[in-house]
């Protein structure tokens, strides 16, 4: 189905600019540091992603880097090195439209001092946890941008909506930018509810589980 000119004009301007205010809300309130971290958005007919070397907190939309869907680009500046990543988590989950990557510093500081398991990186502490992340293992650490650690993610894309980059930080995708960001805040703040709590609380059992996951379908 050919999509109208003007229709498809339209959203695109609408995405651009939901990830230049998603980019400025999570820079704003520190999961975002200096020039760290990508965000990107699935197309009828391609990618936006941010452009390399971006600060999150103030992205232009017109500077936002489009490729069509072989990688090609289309206009904006340089995409950011992330970019084969984005496209084998797209490739991986055909319900994903948004994808945030950040660094975020409760995150990483959970991969240096040592995660709950590498298929959980976090117990299920808390039901929102649950319901908005569900299970997120660890991808062991390589270099940024290395391509095993992109084929690594479009393998488990289907199965989880996040991953944790050892040293890196979080990878989140879902159905929006918006939605994303909101299951990253969550992540990251789960992360900082374990890490600051001593000693460590114990997981909801799994009468609790069951009743999430009867009640709002909970992937755990």
């Amino acid at each position: 189905m050919t999509i109208a000119p003007a229709l498809h004009t339209s959203d695109e301007a609408r995405v651009r600019e939901e990830i230049c205010a998603s980019g400025a809300s999570l820079h704003e309130r520190g999961y975002a540091v200096g020039s760290a971290g990508n965000i990107s958005a699935r197309l009828d007919d391609g990618w936006l992603i941010t452009p390399t070397d971006a600060c999150l907190g103030r992205l232009d939309p017109a500077d936002i880097a489009k490729v069509d869907f072989d990688g090609n680009p289309v206009s904006g500046s340089k995409p950011s090195k992330t970019l084969a990543l984005h496209r084998g988590i797209y490739a991986g989950n055909s319900e994903a439209r948004g994808i945030v990557h950040t660094h975020s510093t409760h995150l990483v500081a959970l991969t240096l001092a040592g995660v709950w398991s590498e298929q959980d990186v976090l117990p299920p502490i808390t039901p929102y946890y649950v319901m908005k992340v569900g299970h997120v293992p660890l991808i062991r650490y390589r270099r940024p941008g290395d391509p095993e650690v992109a084929a690594e993610i479009a393998g488990l894309a289907s199965s989880v909506r996040a991953v944790l980059l050892e040293r890196l930080g979080p990878v989140v995708w879902e159905r929006s930018v918006a939605q994303a960001c909101y299951a990253l805040e969550e992540l990251e703040e789960t992360a900082r509810l374990w890490l600051m709590t001593h000693p460590r609380p114990a997981p909801l059992d799994e009468a609790a589980l069951d009743e999430l996951r009867a009640v709002f379908n909970a992937r755990w």
